[in-house]
């Protein structure tokens, strides 16, 4: 019995991502190819400076390529409007949100601003979508909490809510457990894997928990300062790809265990 074929929702080709500086193009990573499919969760990790959150904005569409193709759907990213593409990518940023004297229902519920009317009246559908999302993330007894009363922790269950409430095939989250501790790192990684299993979305995030990541994720990406590599967890450690992150005279990556030690 074959599996049924996944379709791919996020694609680039030959990418090279980066910023402009008095009309003149910095580079910070090229030659990026990847193909992401629906119910997958994808790792970013590399080290500080690499360019995973310039790769992410680029991705969103919050920041122009600078050469290269990028295919949501198989359609060029620049062909969507920006209502369009609200309904195919949601962002989790590493940012709080702009008030926090708002409800956590409330900011969920800004989850649903692209299908709402000028006046954001959510109808029946949208509390419908809301409601999915706080149960999912387990944050229901949260909902008439102010923001500001919240634990980092909690803080970052109601943001993946808003992203969920949206209901878009992709989800990218930069650095979704910064500031937490090690179960709260955990359990959010294993709640996105839930959720984009369960869900049939496309969840990519960046993160420095390489050891959790290598453990959950179905894809991972590897950004380093010569090559970019996209596989699965298990191919990026038979190649030895998670060994170029960092120098091996501190830092040792076991193929054994897929974790990282630090060199006496």
């Amino acid at each position: 019995m074959t599996s049924e074929p996944k379709h791919i929702t996020l694609k680039a080709q030959d990418l090279s991502v980066g910023y402009f500086s008095k009309k003149k193009e910095i580079s910070i990573s090229k030659h990026i190819n990847f193909s992401f499919s629906e119910g997958e969760l994808i790792g970013l990790v590399g080290a500080n400076g690499i360019g995973k959150s310039t790769l992410l904005r680029t991705l969103a569409g919050m920041q122009p390529k600078l050469s290269g193709n990028i295919l949501v759907k198989e359609k060029p990213l620049q062909a969507y409007s920006t209502l369009e593409l609200a309904n195919q990518i949601s962002v989790v940023l590493t940012e709080p949100p702009a008030s926090k004297n708002l409800t956590v229902l409330e900011l969920i519920s800004l989850g649903r601003q692209p299908y709402t009317s000028w006046m954001g009246t959510l109808s029946e559908k949208d509390k419908v979508a809301v409601n999915k999302a706080l149960q999912a993330t387990e944050t229901q007894e949260l909902a008439h909490r102010k923001c500001f009363e919240l634990s980092d922790g909690q803080m970052q269950r109601v943001a993946i809510a808003r992203a969920l409430a949206q209901d878009t095939p992709i989800i990218i989250l930069d650095e979704p457990t910064t500031h937490l501790d090690l179960y709260h790192r955990a359990y959010i990684l294993k709640l996105l894997k839930k959720l984009a299993s369960e869900n049939k979305k496309t969840i990519l995030f960046s993160t420095h928990e390489i050891d959790l990541a290598i453990q959950l994720s179905n894809k991972m990406m590897v950004m380093t300062d010569k090559a970019n590599y996209f596989d699965t967890p298990c191919n990026l450690i038979e190649a030895g790809h998670f060994d170029a992150l960092f120098p091996k005279d501190t830092i040792h990556f076991d193929k054994t265990t897929g974790r990282f030690s630090i060199k006496k």
